[in-house]
């Protein structure tokens, strides 16, 4: 009976945790069996052949090359050189948003002192605080969206593609930000 609940209670924790998370989302190509493939290799994104500049999330590249690395090592998958069987690249997209929350308000609690003639002492009546309604205001947010893309080395063909869009607490995407995201996607396979 003790082993039981104990199960139970994991079971339970790990379903909030779970239920806590952003959602991911996942499009394949059913025509394709991912496990055909054994070696893949990441490729770099850019607006046109010429663009030079530096991307604006490049601290998290190594986060997430790293954690998708992780990810792919558990499917039995290897990163290459050259002669890959799948070309990977990633992309994160920060934005700007307004979020709008609301909370609750209530009014003072107080209390009030009653003369009374017929015992002639004063007596006191508590108010307890009241609930009046909701304050609403805006705040200002980060959302950031991780996408992952698989592509056919022999037809550039995308095969994969995974996203999830979270909310970042800090000024850009972090460490853990990034780890966080892409478990989510692959979690999702």
């Amino acid at each position: 009976m003790k082993n039981l609940l104990t199960i139970a209670s994991v079971a339970l924790l790990q379903g909030l945790l779970l239920s806590c998370s952003a959602p991911a989302y996942i499009e394949k190509d059913d025509t394709v069996n991912l496990a055909d493939y054994k070696t893949y290799m990441w490729v770099e994104t850019k607006a046109s052949e010429n663009d030079e500049s530096k991307r604006a999330t490049a601290y998290a590249d190594i986060s997430i090359h790293n954690e998708v690395n992780k990810e792919l090592a558990k499917w039995g998958w290897n990163v290459v050189n050259e002669n890959p069987d799948i070309y990977i690249s990633y992309d994160v997209f920060v934005e700007r948003t307004v979020t709008t929350e609301q909370q609750p308000v209530y009014s003072n609690s107080y209390t009030r002192y009653f003369f009374n003639p017929v015992r002639r002492r004063w007596s006191s009546v508590y108010y307890p605080s009241r609930f009046v309604g909701y304050d609403t205001y805006q705040t200002p947010v980060k959302e950031g969206t991780v996408t992952i893309t698989m592509m056919d080395a022999e037809t550039d063909k995308k095969i994969w593609q995974g996203w999830t869009t979270e909310t970042f607490h800090s000024s850009g995407i972090t460490t853990i930000d990034a780890q966080k995201s892409v478990r989510n996607i692959f979690r999702k396979i």
